[in-house]
C-alpha cells in the first residue's frame, strides 16, 4: 500500500510485533510471529509473516483463530488420554493392594466376634468397598472396563430413568421428557448408558437447589460435513441425541473447559469424587459417541450425548425416503448474528454454497447496525440468543423497532421453544444448535415461504 505501518497500525508500537518488524529489517531475514488481538469480547489469534524487501517490509497476516481452537481440542483430548493411561495403571495397582485387605477383613470378622471388633472391622470393610467402587470408576474413565454391547432403544432407557427421578428427586423439580416414536436403534451397554444419563440427571438436580425443570429428550440426528467442521470428534452419519437440560445455576465459562477432567469438582470436600463426568465421557467415547455442553450462568445447562445409530434395512429405506432435500435459495440476503467464529463461518459458507447471500455480524450490536444499513435488502435474520455487548433478545427488539415485518429466526444451544416466551412475539421460528446444513436450509425456507 506504500504507507507507514505506524500510520496504519499505531497500536503496534512497543509490542512484540514491532520487535519482529525491527528484527526482519536488521537481519534481512523473514520472520514469523503469532499474536493475539482483543476485539470487543472476542480474542482473535493472527499469524504474521514478515518479509524484507527493497522498499521495506512485506507483511502477510492470517487469522488462525479457528486452527488454534482445533489444536486446543486436540491437546485437550491428548491430555485426557494421558491422564486415563496414568489413572488406569494406578487403579490396577490399588486393586491388587485392596484385594488381600478385603479378603483379610472377611476372615477377621469370622475370627473376632465381640461387638467392638465387629464395629471397627465393619468400618474398615465399608471404607474398603467405597475405595473399590472409586477405583472401578477410575477404570471406567481410563477405558479399562468394557461393557456388553447390544441393540437397545433409548426410549426404554429414558423412561426407566424418568421413573427413578420422579420417585427420588425433590418435588420442586419438574421432570419432563420428549421422546419421538421413530427413534433409531443404538448399540450399547445398557448399564453403562444408564449410569451416564443418571449421572447427568443428578448433576442437573444439584444445580437446581430451589427447584426448576429437568428435561430429558431424544432425537434422530444426521451429522453432515458442515457439522464435522464445527466439532472435531463428530463423524458423518446417523446419531441419536439424548439431551439432559436444566434451568439451574449454569456453569461459569472459565471452568467449562475443565468439567470432564478426572477429580475436578466444584462440590464441597467429601460430597463428590470429581469422576462422574470424566467417567461419563469415557463411556460415551467407548460407544463411538461424544458429548456437547452448552451453559448459561443463571439460566441452565444442556448436556447432549451423541450415540451412533445402527440401522436395519427397513430403517435405512425409511431414512432415505424421509431425508430432507437441500432447499436452495435464490439470492436472498440472510443476516447471521453469531459470536462463535467457527459457527458463523461455517453457516456463512453453507448459505453461500446453497444460493443465498450472507451478511455476518459478530455480536448483537453489530447485527443491529448491519440491519439498519441493509434493511431493504435483508430477507431473514438468524439471531443467536447468547452474545456479548448486546444479547439476542435485546437485538431482536431493536431490529423489530427498525422494521416490524422482518423475519427473524432465534438460534440457541440451550433455550427450548417453551423458554422463548420473552421473544416469541418477535420471532418467526426457532433453530436449535447444533444444526446441520439440511435443518438450517429447511428452517430458512419455511420462514421465507410463510405468509
Amino acid at each position: 500500500m506504500g504507507k507507514s505501518l505506524y500510520k496504519l497500525f499505531p497500536e503496534v508500537k512497543g509490542t512484540k510485533v514491532e520487535q519482529t518488524y525491527i528484527e526482519a529489517l536488521k537481519t534481512q531475514q523473514p520472520q514469523r510471529i503469532e499474536t493475539e488481538y482483543q476485539i470487543g469480547d472476542k480474542k482473535l489469534i493472527f499469524e504474521i509473516n514478515v518479509y524484507p524487501s527493497k522498499d521495506g517490509l512485506s507483511v502477510i497476516t492470517k487469522d488462525i483463530t479457528e486452527r488454534k481452537m482445533f489444536e486446543t481440542q486436540l491437546l485437550r483430548a491428548q491430555r485426557m488420554e494421558s491422564i486415563g493411561i496414568l489413572a488406569g495403571g494406578i487403579a490396577h495397582n490399588l486393586n491388587n493392594m485392596l484385594t488381600p485387605i478385603m479378603l483379610s477383613l472377611q476372615m477377621l470378622k469370622q475370627k473376632f466376634k465381640d461387638e467392638q471388633s465387629h464395629k471397627l472391622l465393619t468400618i474398615l470393610e465399608n471404607n474398603s468397598q467405597r475405595s473399590a467402587d472409586l477405583i472401578k470408576q477410575v477404570l471406567s474413565f481410563s477405558g479399562g472396563v468394557e461393557g456388553e454391547r447390544a441393540p437397545l432403544e433409548a426410549k426404554h432407557l429414558i423412561t426407566e430413568i424418568e421413573k427413578v427421578a420422579n420417585e427420588t428427586f425433590p418435588r420442586n423439580i419438574e421432570i419432563r421428557t420428549d421422546i419421538p416414536e421413530n427413534l433409531l436403534t443404538i448399540s450399547g451397554d445398557v448399564t453403562q448408558l444408564h449410569q451416564v444419563i443418571m449421572n447427568l440427571c443428578v448433576n442437573a438436580r444439584d444445580a437446581m437447589p430451589d427447584g426448576g425443570i429437568l428435561n430429558i429428550s431424544a432425537e434422530n440426528f444426521f451429522i453432515d460435513e458442515s457439522y464435522t467442521r464445527m466439532h472435531i470428534e463428530a463423524k458423518i452419519g446417523s446419531y441419536v441425541i439424548i439431551a439432559v437440560s436444566d434451568t439451574g445455576i449454569g456453569i461459569p465459562h472459565e471452568i467449562l473447559d475443565r468439567i470432564f477432567e478426572p477429580f475436578f469438582t466444584t462440590r464441597e470436600f467429601g460430597k463428590g469424587t470429581g469422576l462422574g463426568l470424566s467417567t461419563s465421557l469415557a463411556i460415551v467415547k467407548s460407544h463411538g459417541g461424544f458429548i456437547n455442553v452448552y451453559s448459561e450462568v443463571g439460566k441452565g445447562t444442556k448436556f447432549s450425548i451423541y450415540l451412533p445409530a445402527i440401522k436395519t434395512r427397513t430403517e435405512i429405506q425409511n431414512a432415505q425416503e424421509q431425508k430432507l432435500e437441500l432447499l436452495f435459495g435464490h439470492g436472498e440476503l440472510v443476516l447471521i448474528a453469531e459470536d462463535e467464529d467457527s459457527v458463523r463461518d461455517v453457516t456463512v459458507s453453507t448459505l453461500e454454497k446453497n444460493g443465498y447471500i450472507a451478511l455476518a455480524a459478530k455480536d448483537g450490536a453489530d447485527a443491529v447496525v448491519l440491519y439498519a444499513q441493509n434493511k431493504d435488502k435483508v430477507k431473514v435474520v438468524l439471531m443467536d440468543m447468547m452474545m456479548p455487548i448486546m444479547d439476542g433478545q435485546a437485538s431482536i427488539r431493536a431490529i423489530r423497532k427498525i422494521n416490524y415485518e422482518v423475519k427473524i429466526i432465534a438460534v440457541s444451544g440451550l433455550t427450548e421453544k417453551d423458554r422463548l416466551k420473552n421473544v416469541a412475539d418477535y420471532t418467526n421460528s426457532f433453530l436449535p444448535k447444533p444444526y446441520t446444513a439440511e435443518i438450517l436450509l429447511k428452517t430458512i425456507h419455511e420462514v421465507l415461504s410463510a405468509k
